[in-house]
């Protein structure tokens, strides 16, 4: 499942650690000079134009008629013609899982409409990595596995009707969390990802609009040279669904997310890389990462790193953003059992509106989530394979304590935010070498930095109405 299809990559020039990439005017001549920003993205598109149009494989647009047959035997003669351009006349077309393959380009026009089907059956269980470890998991709406030059563009509609996997999800945890479950109830209310790019190269997303996802909505696993361009995500139809995550780049390299606007109810544009034992035994990165020109408006961040953390994410550029009622701006999260590494993230130029935290770190984040602890009663032997994931300590303990380190934070402006800033590493690992420059944020109330080191704070300026400053309390070298 973890094979390596990063092709063609050149040895890529470590970039220094000092702040000389960071200039006054945050315009694209003035980003940090990093080497690899250049090699992200895909780089092939399908280039056959022969056109496959689902209706002639028996596709029915009336939104009630179930296409999946339909719509995959398109697909198939597409791809065995050696690729070429899937095409839907204007209508709805109901579907469950459908699985793209070389060469072909999944064109959806203006006045399409792919609609879900809200059966969990019409999804078919298959192996893959959900919230952080390997499990078996259904389908998504649309997949791409282990391909490579493989495009899904246009003006239409990916409306997942995902509604009744949110009430599912719901209902199970209303059970769980009375008996102290609340760290599988994820893991066990399974719902489908509206897109999975999962072990491919070179694949392509632009342009579509992305409705009501039951889960993740767009979701780059195991992948390489990825491109999402100019897709809309509106998860916020008919209610709030609980895990509805915008883009979620895991232990993935050379991807670039740009011109995207995410209305979601979980994190916007999420990096993750594994999860406690199961993540530290596959120990495959998120690197070479940029996220440019984009908005979130309702969701939990902006930008996320973590809480699955324990690959690694290194080596991020994002800039040019733009955050609109957010729950969190730039937010790190992790937890005591996750490991890896966060460090080399550059972020700058951001413009946010009445967010709850611009700047948030926490590396003991949802603990009732964070970590699993079997109640009594319960028979170790007869547990589900992924209960027994969940529940395979971290050893040594201190493989489970997280870093972050070297992170670049300059040119943001902030207003109408709760609060400040809520910064806080753990004892046995502190929170290290953050750079601010050109900071202006006013909020609510300051906020606090706790177990930090080597912070700089350069032309930083916070105005609070309770008139708070930023309160420390185990730093060092932390110079406000």
């Amino acid at each position: 499942m973890h094979k390596m299809k990063l092709k063609g990559l050149i040895l890529l020039t470590v970039f220094s650690l000092a702040l000389a990439g960071f200039k006054e005017k945050p315009d694209k001549e003035n980003l940090p000079k990093l080497d690899w920003v250049q090699a992200v993205g895909a780089k092939k598109m399908p280039t056959s134009k022969t056109v496959f149009e689902v209706t002639k494989y028996g596709a029915v647009n009336d939104g009630k008629t179930l296409n999946t047959k339909a719509i995959q035997a398109t697909i198939d003669a597409c791809a065995a013609k050696g690729g070429g351009i899937v095409t839907f006349a204007p209508g709805a077309y109901l579907t469950g899982a459908i699985y793209l393959k070389k060469g072909v380009h999944l064109r959806l026009d203006k006045g399409v409409t792919l609609l879900g089907s809200q059966d969990l059956a019409d999804y078919p269980d298959m192996e893959s990595r959900i919230a952080g470890i390997e499990m078996v998991w259904p389908s998504a709406l649309i997949n791409v596995l282990d391909q490579e030059k493989v495009a899904i563009t246009g003006e239409g509609t990916v409306h997942a009707q995902g509604k009744p996997f949110w009430d599912a999800y719901w209902k199970l945890r209303k059970t769980y969390e009375p008996k102290g479950l609340r760290w599988i109830v994820d893991y066990d209310a399974k719902r489908p990802r509206t897109l999975l790019i999962s072990e491919s190269s070179d694949i392509t997303v632009q342009g579509i609009t992305l409705q009501q996802a039951g889960f993740w909505t767009v979701h780059v696993l195991y992948s390489d040279h990825i491109t999402v361009d100019g897709i809309t995500i509106q998860n916020n139809i008919d209610g709030h669904g609980p895990s509805t995550d915008g883009i979620d780049i895991d232990s993935s390299s050379h991807i670039l997310v740009e011109n995207c606007d995410i209305d979601c109810n979980d994190d916007n544009f999420c990096l993750k890389a594994g999860r406690d034992w199961d993540g530290l035994r596959v120990n495959r990165p998120t690197e070479y990462v940029v996220i440019r020109d984009c908005i979130s408006r309702k969701g939990g961040g902006l930008i996320t790193f973590g809480s699955e953390t324990s690959g690694g994410i290194r080596h991020v550029l994002a800039y040019n953003l733009k955050a609109k009622g957010t729950g969190v701006g730039l937010r790190f999260k992790s937890a005591t059992t996750r490991g890896g590494t966060v460090e080399e993230i550059y972020l700058q130029n951001i413009e946010m509106e009445e967010v709850g935290t611009p700047i948030e770190v926490a590396m003991n984040w949802n603990p009732s989530y964070s970590y699993s602890t079997l109640p009594e009663g319960y028979n170790y032997e007869t547990l589900p394979a992924h209960w027994k994931t969940m529940l395979t300590p971290v050893e040594p303990t201190e493989k489970g304590i997280p870093t972050f380190r070297n992170i670049y934070i300059s040119d943001i402006k902030v207003q109408s935010a709760r609060k400040a800033i809520a910064a806080a590493g753990v004892e046995q690992s502190w929170i290290q070498n953050f750079r601010l420059k050109n900071i202006d944020i006013n909020a609510k109330t300051a906020g606090k930095i706790t177990y930090a080191k080597d912070w700089l704070f350069e032309n930083f300026n916070i105005s609070t109405q309770d008139n708070s400053k930023i309160a420390t309390e185990h730093v060092s070298n932390v110079a406000l």
